[in-house]
């Protein structure tokens, strides 16, 4: 059993203040790609910044590149300076970059894991990081078999009672449930289930824990939140950019293994869970799990589903390049950069509420929201020309950008007719709160370090969440091509007929 450091200055009855990390390091795997420099340096000096890593934090990267630490301080330096999110402080880096190293080598070099097993028993000695070390493997899926066994074989993986070892995953967890189980069963062989932490960088984000106070910390929304009121739940995640410089990493992926399978399906469990009968990790997991073992996809799939893959044209008063012209990708590739499906959950609470799931590239505009969208008043006692313009209720939690929510609901026009039409009120982050929301990295690093495994999949949820998803995958293979659709577009025409079948519309966001 891991024994638990505690702040011998913290009273454990004051809320106020923000869990600090014990004593730890973390050994960055893949430390020269984008996420590392964009993403995982920015969010640990933001974390140092705001005093929640302990003074002898260290950090270790390692890569094939022939740096020296300083090699790799430097690296740490520009990318911190240009992409933190809170003002660099030279005390702050200073502090930092005393615990910085580097160790270089290839993910099948012996004698490189074996340096990196003897810098972190050097830093343990000379920083007190107390042996507790979490791995980040920010590298390709297919790396994940042999660095586990590395880590393994040299002895990182090993803890005792009073030290703790964790691994940090990143997506995609497979390509489908086989290969998920395999790639769970590979890491579970080296590391037990409660220290692996699989990022999905969406549960960090403030918004999508406000999910969680808006339903269940309001009286106003439970009441309504179920079959009797709502009609259905749209949850959009979309991107005004295409694939770029990542067409070759994309082939092969496409849009639903890229993000319905995990971010769009995870939103959805959020969204439909029951309540938990608290917090803890083991609670909050138990009712995800249930949700995504309750949810099913809709057929017959012609009809309930969309693939397309956005053509070349003018989008922004730019002319940008079809998917075929994207370099590194296959001409033939029949990878989907735009999809759409109809799920159900069923149970007692959402039976017969459908639940639409859409992302794609080059869309209208870069937005992730889900729309609670409310069943008409089953009578208007006015006459039809005064409520012309009313649609439905809606309730709308925006995850980006301009984090908030919106509710929409009619109200009457200024006059002397009785004339109804839709208006909304807003919430805000950005209005309502002084301080800034810490971006996701930061909070998932930070629950890595200190243990607290509640917003990162296990893997019986990535398993049930490629079970709900496979039955399309498979007959969008046997489909072959997916439609086209034009930049700057909402998606392919068929997206549109797969709500309109049921007299229903997207949302514009």
């Amino acid at each position: 059993m891991t024994r638990s450091w505690t702040n011998p200055l913290r009273d454990p009855r004051d809320k106020r203040l923000p869990r600090i990390a014990g004593p730890s390091s973390l050994v960055i795997f893949g430390v020269t790609g984008d996420l590392s420099r964009k993403k995982l340096m920015p969010a640990i000096y933001d974390l140092a910044h705001r005093g929640l890593l302990p003074p002898g934090f260290s950090l270790i990267g390692f890569a094939r590149r022939e740096w020296e630490n300083q090699d790799f301080g430097e690296v740490v330096h520009d990318a911190v300076a240009e992409h933190a999110r809170t003002p660099f402080r030279e005390s702050v880096w200073n502090r930092l970059a005393e615990g910085i190293r580097f160790v270089q080598g290839t993910f099948d070099d012996d004698d490189a894991f074996d340096r990196l097993a003897q810098t972190v028993h050097d830093l343990d000695a000379e920083r007190g990081t107390g042996g507790n070390t979490a791995f980040y493997l920010s590298i390709p899926p297919w790396a994940f078999p042999i660095v586990t066994k590395q880590l393994s074989r040299s002895g990182l993986a090993d803890c005792d009672e009073d030290t703790w070892r964790r691994v940090v995953i990143e997506k995609p967890f497979g390509h489908d449930l086989a290969s998920a189980q395999e790639l769970n069963s590979v890491v579970n062989h080296v590391f037990p289930e409660e220290s692996v932490f699989r990022i999905d960088h969406y549960l960090g984000k403030e918004t999508v824990q406000n999910i969680m106070a808006l339903r269940f910390a309001n009286q106003l929304f439970e009441p309504l939140w179920n079959a009797h009121y709502v009609d259905h739940v749209q949850i959009t995640m979309a991107e005004d950019i295409g694939l770029g410089g990542r067409a070759a990493y994309y082939d092969g992926i496409g849009a639903a293994r890229d993000v319905i399978q995990n971010h769009l399906l995870q939103l959805l469990a959020l969204t439909a869970m029951e309540e938990p009968v608290s917090f803890e990790p083991g609670a909050l997991r138990a009712e995800k799990v249930k949700v995504l073992g309750a949810t099913k996809p809709v057929g017959p799939f012609d009809e309930t589903t969309a693939a397309g893959q956005y053509s070349g044209g003018w989008q922004g008063g730019k002319k940008v390049p079809g998917l075929a012209q994207e370099a590194g990708f296959r001409k033939e590739s029949t990878t989907e950069t735009y999809a759409a499906v109809t799920l159900e959950v069923q149970n007692r609470r959402w039976a017969g509420v459908p639940f639409y799931l859409r992302t794609g590239k080059r869309l209208g505009r870069r937005v992730t929201e889900i729309a609670v969208v409310f069943k008409r008043a089953p009578h208007l006692p006015f006459d039809s020309t005064s409520t012309e313009e009313l649609g439905e209720n809606a309730l709308v939690i925006r995850v980006q950008p301009d984090e908030g929510v919106t509710m929409r609901f009619g109200s009457k026009v200024p006059g002397t007719t009785m004339e109804v039409r839709d208006v909304t009120m807003d919430f805000g982050y950005g209005h309502s709160f002084t301080e800034s929301s810490p971006e996701a990295y930061e909070r998932l690093i930070l629950d890595v370090l200190l243990g607290e495994p509640s917003l990162f999949p296990v893997n019986e949820e990535v398993e049930l969440s490629w079970k709900i998803l496979d039955p399309i995958l498979e007959h969008w293979a046997e489909r072959g091509s997916p439609e086209l659709y034009a930049p700057g577009s909402w998606g392919p025409p068929s997206a549109d007929h797969v709500l309109e079948r049921t007299g229903r519309n997207w949302r514009r966001p």
